[in-house]
């Protein structure tokens, strides 16, 4: 019998997934991590976080009889990911803040509360696998059952011990099935609908989150084009992603798309431009293998809704990897993650520098 610390968002996944061990015959309890105070956004927001995940969670522990606690990470979800998120933003690059948040905070600071309350393990409703490879003595991360759900994207930065000490009871189901899981039990939030958005950030209007929490001023500048010749002006960089077309705010007579940023430049150029075979990636963690010695052929995906792709990965030093794809992609963003796969197993990733 294990002691399992299951992270419980208040949604149907993590509800299903203490089912799941409850029915196993583990010694469970629940927790919720009180990250954002999000009053405002409303009691059927999209987002985490939102005011009804809490009750949710207890009604389910109250419902199969075990313990649940809430903590308080708001410090801590500040420091890593809110924090970190606006100073990305301001410099340039687009951050997600799902991946930081999985990183520092649903299993690095959740994994040491667990282990400091006398719990062995922690479990969380993601959609993922995780198996021990005798070969290799590493564990591995490896893709769910369910491919329209799988979370692996956002679990590349997990570490041996965090995958040693982590279940995912939903690895092996389907969305579907894990939602009739939850009728059949009668559990209140069977029907209800997966958060969606970043939490705290209302109406995703990063511009006014960043002048009203950071004091950003969004500076105006020049659209150019990749020859450096001024297009016209725009309103701040920060309303601008890489591969935007719509919404620029000035007609040029054909199609033009945001391929770069350059501080409070915006590089335009034809929807062409923005295929790369090349990128740079750092900050790179590695799970299947310990260290990337030579060049590897693997196939990798630049944003969490995308198919993987075929491509050779080099390693430039400790903390760079140069990836080189077989077809070039489009909108390569610096700031977002790059995820590599082995077949069904995550070999790592990085965060796009170049």
């Amino acid at each position: 019998m294990k002691k399992i610390m299951v992270a419980m968002s208040g949604g149907v996944d993590s509800s299903v997934a203490t089912l799941i061990l409850k029915n196993n015959g583990d010694e469970i309890c629940g927790a919720t991590m009180k990250l954002f105070s999000n009053e405002n956004i409303g009691e059927h927001s999209k987002t985490c976080c939102a005011l009804n995940d809490v009750f949710d969670a207890k009604n389910i522990a109250a419902r199969l009889n075990f313990n649940h606690y809430v903590f308080n990470f708001g410090d801590d979800f500040f420091h890593y990911v809110i924090k970190k998120f606006a100073n990305e933003y301001i410099n340039g690059r687009t951050p997600n803040p799902c991946l930081d948040c999985n990183r520092f905070i649903k299993f690095k600071k959740f994994l040491q509360r667990a282990n400091l309350l006398g719990y062995d393990y922690i479990a969380t409703g993601h959609y993922a696998q995780i198996f021990y490879d005798e070969n290799s003595n590493r564990y591995v991360l490896k893709k769910s059952m369910d491919a329209t759900k799988d979370q692996t994207y956002f679990l590349y930065a997990m570490t041996q011990d965090e995958l040693a000490k982590t279940i995912f009871p939903l690895g092996n189901l389907l969305k579907s099935e894990v939602r009739e899981i939850a009728a059949k039990n009668n559990l209140i939030n069977a029907q209800k609908p997966d958060s969606q958005d970043i939490c705290f950030v209302k109406n995703k209007n990063y511009s006014q989150f960043l002048r009203e929490n950071f004091q950003f001023e969004n500076k105006s500048g020049n659209f150019v084009d990749k020859h450096g010749k001024i297009l016209g002006h725009h309103n701040g960089s920060i309303n601008y992603t890489i591969g935007q077309r719509k919404g620029l705010g000035i007609s040029f007579g054909k199609h033009m798309y945001v391929i770069a940023k350059n501080g409070d430049t915006i590089i335009l150029g034809d929807e062409n431009d923005l295929y790369k075979k090349k990128l740079i990636a750092h900050d790179i963690n590695l799970i299947a293998i310990e260290k990337l010695t030579k060049p590897m052929k693997i196939t990798a995906k630049i944003r969490y809704n995308q198919s993987e792709t075929p491509a050779t990965i080099k390693p430039i030093n400790e903390n760079e990897i140069e990836v080189e794809f077989e077809n070039p992609q489009r909108a390569i963003t610096p700031g977002q993650a790059v995820v590599f796969y082995d077949g069904d197993n995550v070999l790592g990733g990085g965060i796009i520098k170049e």
